[in-house]
């Protein structure tokens, strides 16, 4: 299911790095060797395009407990029929190594926060 979520990205101002946020539930994430390691959390979509730019992966937790939330761009990810899932082809060491944030401090989505994603996972 997905729910729209308000973004402080999505006031549609000039200069403002235009995305719109949507929850997503149920969405298993898998490493590239097919073992769980969270799930789809949500997907911030490029408000002009409606294209998925980034999705925010939900690892580790219990109960909401310990859980980070890792951004990544949506061209990491590829669904996979047989899982039911889908699959990060980003390691387990550069995933826990890049942007990521707790429930309670999310960062602010605007250009600057895009490059530093777009930039840390340039390489995959």
């Amino acid at each position: 299911m997905i729910e729209p979520q308000p973004s402080a990205a999505n006031s549609g101002a000039q200069g403002t790095y235009s995305l719109i946020s949507a929850k997503m539930d149920d969405v298993t994430v898998y490493d590239v060797d097919g073992r769980k390691i969270g799930a789809f959390h949500a997907a911030h979509i490029h408000r002009q395009s409606g294209l998925v730019e980034y999705a925010v992966l939900s690892i580790g937790g219990f109960l909401g407990l310990g859980q980070s939330y890792h951004p990544v761009p949506f061209r990491t990810l590829r669904y996979d029929e047989k899982l039911g899932g889908y699959i990060v082809a980003v390691t387990k060491a550069l995933l826990d190594g890049g942007p990521s944030y707790r429930p309670d401090n999310a960062p602010t989505w605007d250009a600057a926060y895009a490059r530093r994603l777009t930039d840390y996972y340039a390489s995959v």
